[in-house]
């Protein structure tokens, strides 16, 4: 949510500043942070993942 939020206030710097070429690419880096923050929050919450000891192998 950190790199969104920096991704609005850059895309606002651009719109002051009128670099045009600048505002497409951080709309779109801004889509995929949007995308990826909707899949975070659809993802089931579970409890903590028990992943067992790790196992030596004999010698």
């Amino acid at each position: 949510m950190e790199i969104r939020d920096n991704l609005l206030g850059r895309i606002a710097e651009a719109e002051r500043e009128g670099w045009l070429g600048e505002i497409e690419g951080l709309q779109v880096s801004l889509a995929g942070a949007q995308s990826k923050i909707s899949q975070i929050d659809r993802a089931p919450r579970t409890g903590p993942v028990m992943l067992g000891m790790p196992a030596r192998e004999p010698v």
